[in-house]
């Protein structure tokens, strides 16, 4: 018996008994592989079929500039800031003894709960002054913060005070020992945070569009819907491509760098923010409490401001509950569909590895720094000429999701499918099971936990997705993002507050776990 039984490898792991996956596993994980490739097809294709000729003319123009410049600027503005507010928050939150600082750290990251088209929809329906550059870098930059917050927050939590507290007995006021001691341990959760809301800045769109602010990722979405240009989309998608393919090499390169040595939590510090005194804590006290009304005060407000205007009128019940069920469906759907593509490609990485195991692996990562409206269009295209009877189909949209949303859900699976021994399934073999079977039987138990987690983590995500849910849902389905945005474009603040409260409710469910956990478990 012990012959048939995986033998234990040098690194202590163990080989699979069949040397080939068999092809339950393998169809799905190439099936995966050739949809990740079609988005990079199509941009290609597009920009060979035009020419170098005239791609250059389509892309060297003063419009082409006004967007790069307008991205720019919003992914730079946008970064710096919530830098600063992640920083500052994480700090006073962690080395201080800031009354009630469990409690700010679940106020502060609220407007993590608040979908940025429906934070931007309440900022604009407050003032016009919010529209444009100015209004999208405050809007978008208090609903990123916490991406740097928690991050850096979580670091500092499990630094080792010594380190500090030598600096100090060596003479080194605190703002020397923050930038010559703490700064730099801090820095890879800084900049991973940093370089994560940048892509989100790239890929932004259904916020953008509410605020007015013209991007790559809203002229791709007006050269298709209004002017039906595939050549035009494409070439702009070429360079919103080519910006996310830099970021994604900056971040593997953050990510090379070395961890902290971050072993046992402490604290150290006296009075708030490290200096004693009570005008000290009174003005942390004022920041944190100025952060909150803003981020999410103003919003929440507006939001049931509006909910109280529209009750007073016509209330659809009818059109609220059908966007909702639809929302509901499709989210199902594609978490579904996720974890069907999901699961295979953790178990190819974990137990058989090779080359088509790494590309499944990192393909949908580079799918996910990608817009919405790429994968869109790139679906779009490929179904009216190759697979037309998919064209206008949920099951369309549900591809969309899956591509979109995969890497979440492979995290937690491969995860815990590291944490299963495999010679459980090759002891079920010996007796009699197949392989789909002692996976079933012996596996599967193992991992739902995570499976669970990686379905409400994608559920989530699908609830609030716009861009792809524009251009692919079939004609008279409606979710609730896509009424927010409708309505929000007419200028009917009262008509998109019962859709967008709805998101809320539902999104916000899992910020308070997740912060709840954090702070207030300790």
């Amino acid at each position: 018996m012990s012959a048939s039984l995986s033998a234990p490898t040098s690194r202590g792991g163990y080989v699979p008994r069949r040397k080939r996956p068999s092809i339950w596993l393998l169809l799905p994980v190439l099936l995966l592989v050739v949809l990740s490739l079609l988005p990079l097809v199509y941009v290609g294709l597009k920009t060979w079929q035009a020419g170098w000729a005239e791609a250059l003319h389509l892309l060297w123009r003063p419009y082409v500039f006004g967007l790069l410049r307008n991205t720019l600027a919003l992914m730079v503005g946008v970064t710096i800031t919530c830098g600063v507010i992640g920083l500052s928050l994480a700090w006073l939150l962690e080395r201080s003894n800031l009354p009630g600082r469990r409690l700010w750290g679940v106020i502060l990251c609220l407007p993590f709960a608040v979908p940025a088209f429906v934070s931007s929809f309440t900022w604009v329906s407050l003032s016009a002054q919010f529209e444009g550059l100015g209004g999208a870098i405050l809007v978008m930059s208090l609903s990123k913060y916490p991406l740097i917050f928690l991050p850096v927050a979580a670091t500092l939590r499990n630094l080792d005070p010594s380190l500090e507290e030598s600096a100090r007995t060596l003479g080194q006021n605190r703002w020397g020992v923050f930038f010559r001691v703490t700064l730099p341990l801090l820095w890879p959760s800084l900049l991973a945070g940093s370089l994560l809301i940048a892509l989100h800045m790239l890929v932004e769109f259904g916020a953008l569009s509410i605020i007015g602010l013209q991007t790559f990722t809203t002229a791709i979405y007006q050269q298709f819907e209004l002017e039906f240009s595939n050549a035009n989309a494409a070439m702009l998608s070429a360079v919103l491509l080519a910006l996310c393919l830099i970021l994604l090499w900056l971040e593997l390169a953050s990510a090379r760098q070395g961890s902290t040595c971050a072993h046992r939590p402490g604290r150290g510090a006296t009075g708030c923010a490290g200096s004693p005194g009570a005008l000290g804590c009174r003005s942390d006290r004022l920041y944190c409490l100025m952060l909150a009304i803003i981020g999410s005060g103003i919003p929440l407000g507006m939001l049931a401001y509006w909910l109280a205007v529209g009750s007073s009128a016509a209330f659809p019940v009818a059109a609220i509950s059908e966007a909702l069920l639809s929302s509901l469906a499709l989210s199902l759907g594609g978490a579904a569909l996720c974890l069907v593509l999901a699961v295979p490609v953790g178990l190819l990485v974990v137990r058989y590895k090779g080359q088509l195991a790494i590309w499944a692996e990192r393909l949908p990562y580079l799918l996910h720094a990608l817009p919405g409206l790429v994968i869109a269009l790139t679906l779009v295209y490929f179904a009216l000429h190759y697979v037309p009877v998919l064209y206008q189909t949920s099951g369309l949209l549900l591809i969309a999701y899956a591509l979109l949303f995969l890497p979440l859900a492979q995290a937690p699976i491969r995860t815990a499918l590291n944490k299963a021994a495999p010679q459980l399934e090759e002891a079920a073999r010996t007796l009699g099971a197949s392989s789909f079977s002692a996976f079933c039987r012996v596996t599967l138990p193992i991992i739902f936990p995570a499976l669970g987690a990686a379905f409400a983590l994608v559920f989530l995500d699908a609830m609030k997705e716009l861009t792809a849910t524009l251009l692919l849902s079939p004609t008279g389905l409606n979710t609730l993002a896509t009424e927010v945005w409708a309505h929000t474009a007419n200028v009917e603040f009262a008509a998109a507050a019962p859709y967008a409260a709805l998101l809320i409710v539902v999104s916000g469910l899992p910020v308070y776990l997740l912060t709840t956990r954090m702070y207030l478990s300790r």
